[in-house]
């Protein structure tokens, strides 16, 4: 089964928007598994001393996302209140990340990549974010 059948089976289930609930999961755990990625390509690279931000942001991101996409899945008795400092965080890490993956896009193409993963997953997280309120 996936998670979208177990929410959907689920007895108490949250009352948000499921498609944007599905979205978030979706692009959390795609956007922490891309910047664990992405941090890993950066230290095979050449000039991996100049990506050493980008390297931080990756894992701090994937960290994040990756928990993000955690507390959200569980539906039972949330607490709306770490719901949404949870997906403010995510936000501002996937702007962070994003950022500076961008800075190195035009030379490193898994940076490339990476930009657009944390910026799909921002937008997913700050979607998910207006519905709770």
């Amino acid at each position: 089964m996936t998670v979208r059948e177990i929410i959907e089976r689920h007895p108490r289930p949250i009352s948000l928007d499921r498609d944007l609930l599905f979205r978030c999961i979706d692009e959390c755990f795609d956007c922490s598994a891309t910047c664990t990625a992405c941090a890993d390509a950066c230290l095979g690279e050449s000039d991996a001393l100049e990506l050493i931000r980008a390297i931080r942001l990756n894992l701090d991101c994937a960290d994040l996302c990756d928990a993000v996409g955690r507390v959200v899945t569980r539906q039972t008795e949330p607490d709306l209140g770490v719901v949404r400092a949870a997906l403010e965080a995510c936000v501002v890490a996937c702007r962070a990340c994003g950022d500076e993956c961008e800075r190195h896009a035009a030379h490193h193409d898994h940076c490339r990549v990476c930009t657009e993963v944390c910026r799909r997953c921002e937008q997913a997280c700050s979607d998910l974010l207006a519905s709770v309120g």
